[in-house]
């Protein structure tokens, strides 16, 4: 019934009301801290990767159709759906600029870079532990496939951080405010974003600053003055924006920003710095989705090549 009323007061249809941001952003993050099921949907996060690979299959192999993907009898596209529609009605223009200006005081914790990526290890998968990779051996595997096809040293350290920023989930942070298809806020959402249809419950479907084409921005803009939907990909961005090439923050920064680099539904405000940068973008992405192994890497083998690699490009410690 709050949030029926909510809607109502965002929409413009009760009298002598204007848009109650701070009574409303109270609800939502009250609503959510306080619902276990709505801080975690997925029952690890990476069936969110996984539905993302059967999306967008590897080159050669079939893709599923429409009825397989959404096959709601499944109790993990149950919990991809559930994400979804959690992610699409939270992830506004307001809590976008709360969240950046949370976290990117990166006061939380600050650790030498190889102990942030054995942190990121204490995020316990709860579907099946024995059988699946930890974080640091999925990294270590999309790293090592960069190197093995003789990509620059800043390629594979690229590989090797570019989900760090998923420690957020260790700060208490809902999974849907982490990972998930990334997509511009503060304009119309696309309809090519999955699960399009949850945008229906966004307060910002209905703002008239926000549900236009361009919104708050203009055409060409380019993707520097644009907000970005919150999560991992923008904040492992801000930690590292001052140390590495350029293109290797793209790849960072718009790794999961499928409806683009995927769909191209947002060249209207991308300029044409962004439209060349997004060629390293379609370079990672392949390795980001396709280098997932059964095989474990050994990492105590490999660990002495990461460090040296570490200290060319990034400072002793990061600040989280």
């Amino acid at each position: 019934m709050i949030y029926f009323y909510l809607r109502l007061v965002v929409s413009g249809r009760v009298a002598g009301w204007r848009r109650p941001i701070n009574f409303l952003n109270h609800v939502i993050n009250r609503t959510t801290m306080e619902n276990k099921d709505e801080m975690s949907p997925l029952s690890s996060l990476e069936d969110w990767d996984d539905d993302v690979l059967k999306r967008y299959p590897e080159p050669g192999q079939p893709a599923k159709t429409k009825e397989e993907f959404r096959n709601y009898d499944s109790p993990e596209i149950d919990g991809v759906r559930e994400f979804y529609r959690l992610n699409h009605k939270y992830q506004t223009y307001d809590n976008v600029l709360a969240k950046k200006a949370n976290f990117l005081k990166f006061d939380k914790k600050e650790m030498p870079w190889w102990d942030a990526m054995e942190y990121l290890n204490t995020l316990i998968d709860d579907s099946d532990p024995d059988l699946q990779l930890d974080q640091l051996q999925h990294l270590l595997q999309t790293a090592e496939a960069i190197r093995a096809d003789g990509h620059p040293d800043w390629f594979v350290l690229t590989g090797f951080i570019h989900d760090l920023g998923k420690v957020l989930c260790l700060f208490g942070e809902p999974q849907w405010n982490v990972v998930g298809d990334t997509f511009p806020v503060g304009c119309k959402f696309s309809d090519k974003i999955v699960y399009h249809e949850f945008f229906v419950d966004n307060p910002d479907t209905y703002d008239e600053r926000f549900n236009t084409k361009y919104g708050v921005y203009s055409h060409q803009c380019g993707l520097d003055n644009v907000h970005m939907s919150w999560g991992h990909d923008e904040y492992l961005y801000q930690i590292t924006k001052d140390y590495l090439p350029e293109p290797a923050l793209y790849m960072i920064r718009y790794h999961s920003f499928y409806s683009q680099h995927r769909e191209h539904e947002y060249d209207h405000i991308l300029n044409a710095h962004d439209q060349e940068m997004f060629k390293w973008v379609d370079k990672f992405n392949p390795y980001d989705l396709y280098s997932k192994s059964p095989k474990p890497p050994v990492v105590s083998e490999l660990k002495p090549y990461y460090e040296d690699l570490i200290a060319k490009y990034l400072p002793l410690s990061v600040k989280l």
